[in-house]
């Protein structure tokens, strides 16, 4: 059971009645609502795995979802502090700015050096196989080896798409192919063109902050 989230009053009013009714039949499985990169809402009746999604509650006794949710935050900047030195050092090597790397960082795994997307991408900067092995990164879980990957593939695109960073982002995202497909723009893919926007946004932030 999945539901997408819709920009009209009315299924607003449906898919909260419709958790209404679930949660309040006992004899019926758990409802899990998740959120994912682009910001859409699901309601579903098993967990969904991968970085990709936020689980904002879930039905049942004694959840404390607003608990679990400090605690994630806490270790995500628990991660953050520990792997600002590789980060800071990727950046000198590479010439990026870091803030530009936390943000990528933050997008694609919240710091969770374990983390593992559906589709196989792992790690920090969540690098594909085949990227990987095309960067020379023998351990995508160690993360020195997978953030200097990362920024060795994100400073490539930047390249190629002569430092138009929205079009890198994408193309980390998307990948090159779907880029330069689409005439160099930002692919019409919901996700891609939330991603682009988060890191974006991340990005302002670090540049005021850190």
């Amino acid at each position: 059971m999945r539901v997408r989230k819709s920009v009209t009053a009315k299924r607003v009013v449906w898919l909260l009645s419709a958790s209404f009714v679930l949660l309040c039949q006992p004899l019926m499985a758990e409802v899990y609502k998740y959120e994912d990169r682009a910001g859409n809402l699901y309601f579903t009746d098993r967990p969904m795995r991968g970085p990709n999604y936020t689980m904002l509650w879930r039905s049942g006794p004694d959840r404390k979802p607003r608990r679990a949710a400090r605690m994630d935050a806490s270790k995500m900047e628990q991660n953050r502090q520990r792997f600002t030195p590789m980060i800071m050092v990727a950046a000198r090597e590479s010439r990026l700015k870091p803030e530009l790397l936390h943000a990528v960082i933050r997008a694609e795994s919240a710091y969770d050096p374990k983390a593992v997307s559906r589709a196989g991408a792992i790690g920090l900067m969540q690098l594909m196989p085949e990227t990987a092995r095309r960067y020379g990164v023998k351990d995508s879980w160690d993360p020195r080896s997978n953030i200097e990957g990362g920024v060795r593939y994100l400073s490539d695109l930047l390249k190629l798409f002569k430092n138009d960073l929205r079009l890198a982002l994408a193309a980390y995202n998307a990948g090159e192919n779907a880029v330069i497909k689409y005439g160099n723009q930002v692919p019409p893919y919901p996700e891609t063109q939330g991603y682009v926007t988060k890191v974006l946004s991340f990005y302002r932030d670090n540049r005021a902050s850190l």
